[in-house]
């Protein structure tokens, strides 16, 4: 009568949708760290010029150079996927939500390539 199921079966985890909603869900989860992050920093102003001046002077090193692009991509990623999402939930975008998923994404590549160039550019 019911189908006996493996009890780890991966096979739902190949459909691009869901890898989307995986790295969306990730997405949100590193801009939520950044935006704690970055509201720590600001309010290292209550605490003197000099405090901030040495934390941003830590953040400004090559390092968080090429952090500031890999944060680029995933708001890039983050914001496209959400558009994906808006269309699909009310524009009926469900029967090409594969097709919308890549058009999304290239653009946003494209963003991101552009950016990065700036971004690597500007790294003293």
């Amino acid at each position: 009568m019911y189908k006996k199921t493996k009890r780890y079966d991966l096979g739902y985890y190949n459909f691009i949708g869901t890898w989307a909603w995986i790295i969306h869900r990730l997405s949100g989860l590193a801009l939520i760290f950044y935006v704690s992050l970055h509201l720590w920093v600001i309010n290292t102003l209550t605490q003197g010029p000099e405090k901030f001046n040495n934390i941003m002077n830590f953040l400004s090193s090559p390092l968080f150079k090429y952090l500031e692009i890999g944060l680029w991509g995933i708001i890039l990623f983050h914001a496209f996927n959400g558009v994906r999402i808006i269309i699909i939930d009310f524009f009926k975008g469900s029967f090409y939500q594969k097709k919308i998923f890549f058009i999304l994404i290239t653009i946003a590549f494209l963003m991101w390539a552009t950016g990065s160039y700036i971004l690597i550019s500007h790294i003293n």
